[in-house]
């Protein structure tokens, strides 16, 4: 194994001498695999905007946001030091974390998707209209969404623009709170339904990308 390929392998004793330096290293990485496949890539200089718009730094992204939110959500938190009061605050606040999470790995997954259809050019032309969270209104390009996944979008909104970081959404949106209840009772939202739906649009990137 030369030096490039041994760079590329996961490392967390990196993470632990310099944890901001190694979490850091993405596109480095992404430079030294191109550098392996012909491509060659120089990391000793700063990546420009278009090396960071490589649909597979993104793609790679969105993934390992979903592969953080689904430890998240099949695994319970420590809350033994905790008053009993607090436990079950906490819980649904380790929850809104996870669903966080799942929000921002959709959202990064659209864009990568919207990247690869438009090209880098085109979508750097575009960029400011994609400056957002909204879900729902970046998945408009995926095919057979219905009224039930647009409503799971528009409340992973919420959570990743507030009810994953925040316990409140924000003075005079107060009201945000109560939509969420309101639009998951509406629609009955379990789940099952939210990981389906997270499951199709991932799966929608593998045929823009040409792999299905």
């Amino acid at each position: 194994m030369n030096s490039l390929e041994k760079y590329l392998r996961p490392n967390r004793d990196g993470f632990s001498s310099d944890p901001f330096g190694y979490s850091a290293l993405a596109w480095h990485k992404w430079g030294a695999a191109q550098t392996i496949a012909g491509f060659p890539v120089d990391i000793s200089k700063p990546p420009t905007s278009d090396d960071l718009k490589s649909p597979i730094l993104w793609l790679t992204q969105a993934h390992a946001l979903s592969e953080a939110a689904r430890i998240i959500l099949q695994n319970n938190p420590e809350l033994a030091h905790l008053p009993n009061s607090v436990k079950g605050v906490c819980d649904c606040q380790y929850c809104a974390t996870g669903l966080m999470l799942v929000g921002y790995s959709l959202e990064i997954c659209l864009k990568a998707m919207l990247i690869m259809m438009k090209g880098i050019d085109v979508y750097t032309s575009e960029e400011k209209k994609y400056r957002h969270h909204r879900l729902e209104q970046l998945s408009e390009f995926v095919p057979g969404l219905n009224s039930k996944d647009k409503a799971m979008l528009k409340i992973l909104t919420h959570f990743v623009y507030w009810a994953g970081r925040y316990p409140d959404p924000g003075s005079g949106r107060e009201d945000d709170v109560e939509e969420v209840f309101a639009i998951s009772e509406k629609h009955q939202i379990s789940e099952n339904d939210l990981f389906s739906l997270a499951e199709q649009v991932m799966r929608h990137s593998q045929k823009v990308a040409g792999n299905e």
